[in-house]
């Protein structure tokens, strides 16, 4: 490949991706204005790196495509799939010529119909742009990596911490190496590729212990070696019952021979540490988790719904939690307090808008996509004073809290995640001695909030207990579904 400066110009490069995960066992189903879809302007204006002030603006013809993003859910629906598949496609076809693409994807959704997502969406991205074209893709280390999807890639590179503080990091790192490689012209370089059989939660694999935490510290070292570009791990999505849902290993290089030498390295320590990774936190069934929480001393004292976590794929409108609050004597009556938002459910919110603050209202709470398809999907029964409303939250739409005892829900008409002191509003969560969010791993700001915590094993569309979900699909033998007998697995690396 000659590089653009020599032919007299900055290279072109496209921006665009498709950002969900997607849990196969949510009820959910993620449409067409679940998304944010941006274009022109507002793409640029999404990265620091494009800016005029930016460190890579001057380097390349910015060329924005369409990038659309949604809060983890459920399935995309196929219509919704195919419309935003074909606009994206169509303005890569109506961009001209372009030398590179920064590909800005998650990695784990989950089409209605489709069983790798970004494997097909990537060969038709692949098609368009043309052979000669580099795509650089940025992922979450929860997506996955089949080889049908590594094979159309050039370029390729992961988060390397969970909790993703390093985000907007690793969006920077594809489009700079991109960027690099179009400017000295070298080409493809060789991707050596492995996929492991191991699927675990992030909330065992977060970089905050070990051994995530050295594994994933390996990894600058391996990108500084002389002949590789980058280096990546996945631990693979398990909330999706597919048979691409698995940890891998990607090493970058131009030495071949080093790239797959380092995969092999990391593949084989991922292995060999598979049964030492651990949750993130102590854990528990709920009504354990709730009895040590009134019992300590630590406040505020946070507890994870896990298993409804809408930022993992969790519908966002079980109301488990909430009955196993409710039925806390201490909490009941008020000799303890506990916060807990955000239970998805519009019709409740719209009755505590029409009944008005200081009302008191008899609701059905929870359920709304859920019922029937659990016992823990029914709805709770919940009496109690309208203590706070709030319109036309960006995320959340409209709020409303409701207090029974020492308990305070928070509905929202639309999912919502509670991840910064901000997202409570007025309800200040360090007012009260228990927080129940829905969540997995504590994000930054609630992880310094809390005094002590605790992550409920609760059930839902994104369970940490992965027995219970019933897996039919997954590619086996698959720790930890699989053990006793499994021999080590072959983990030599294929250049793609």
């Amino acid at each position: 490949m000659t590089p653009a400066a020599s032919r007299g110009r900055r290279p072109r490069i496209g921006i665009g991706g498709m950002h969900i995960e997607s849990s196969t066992f949510s009820p959910h189903r993620t449409a067409y204005d679940d998304f944010r879809v941006i274009r022109d302007t507002e793409l640029l204006d999404r990265y620091a790196w494009t800016r005029p002030d930016g460190d890579l603006a001057g380097r390349a013809e910015w060329v924005p495509l369409l990038h659309a993003v949604a809060l983890p859910g459920g399935p995309v629906e196929r219509e919704t799939y195919d419309r935003i598949k074909g606009e994206l496609i169509e303005r890569l076809r109506r961009a001209g010529p372009l030398d590179g693409l920064v590909y800005d994807i998650h990695g784990a959704m989950s089409v209605v119909g489709l069983e790798d997502a970004e494997g097909d969406l990537t060969e038709a991205v692949r098609e368009a742009i043309g052979p000669g074209a580099l795509i650089s893709a940025a992922m979450d280390p929860h997506g996955n990596v089949s080889r049908r999807f590594a094979g159309r890639l050039d370029l390729v590179t992961a988060h390397r911490l969970a909790p993703h503080e390093d985000a907007w990091e690793t969006r920077e790192r594809a489009a700079r190496k991109l960027v690099e490689r179009l400017d000295c012209g070298r080409g493809r370089p060789h991707l050596a590729w492995v996929q492991i059989p191991v699927l675990l939660p992030g909330e065992r694999t977060s970089t905050r212990l070990e051994p995530a935490k050295s594994l994933y510290g390996r990894l600058a070292a391996v990108e500084s070696m002389d002949g590789v570009v980058d280096a990546a791990i996945w631990v693979g999505y398990a909330w999706a019952d597919e048979p691409r849902c698995r940890a891998a290993v990607v090493v970058t290089g131009d030495d071949p021979v080093l790239a797959v030498e380092q995969t092999r390295s990391l593949a084989r320590e991922y292995w060999d540490m598979r049964r030492d990774f651990a949750f993130v936190g102590p854990t528990g069934g709920a009504d354990a988790c709730i009895a040590e929480a009134v019992a300590s001393s630590a406040r505020p004292f946070l507890i994870s719904d896990s298993g409804d976590n809408p930022t993992a794929g969790g519908a966002g409108d079980l109301a488990y939690m909430l009955g196993r609050l409710l039925a806390s004597e201490d909490l009941a009556t008020g000799r303890a307090t506990a916060l807990h938002p955000g239970i998805t459910d519009p019709a409740a919110v719209a009755e505590c808008f029409a009944a008005g603050p200081g009302a008191t209202v008899r609701l059905r709470v929870g359920g709304g996509i859920s019922q029937g398809t659990a016992d823990h999907a029914e709805p709770c029964e919940l009496t109690g004073e309208v203590v706070a409303l709030r319109r036309d939250d960006p995320v959340g739409g409209d709020l409303a809290a409701v207090r029974h005892g020492g308990v305070t829900v928070v509905l929202v008409s639309r999912r919502k995640p509670f991840h910064t002191l901000a997202d409570f509003g007025e309800l200040d969560p360090r007012d009260h001695d228990l927080v129940v969010v829905k969540i997995g791993y504590l994000e930054p700001e609630l992880h310094d909030l809390a005094a002590d915590w605790r992550l409920a094993l609760t059930p839902g569309g994104v369970d940490q207990d992965l027995a219970r979900l019933g897996h039919r699909r997954l590619a086996r033998p698959l720790y930890p579904f699989d053990d006793e007998g499994f021999e080590v697995p072959h983990l030599e690396p294929l250049l793609l």
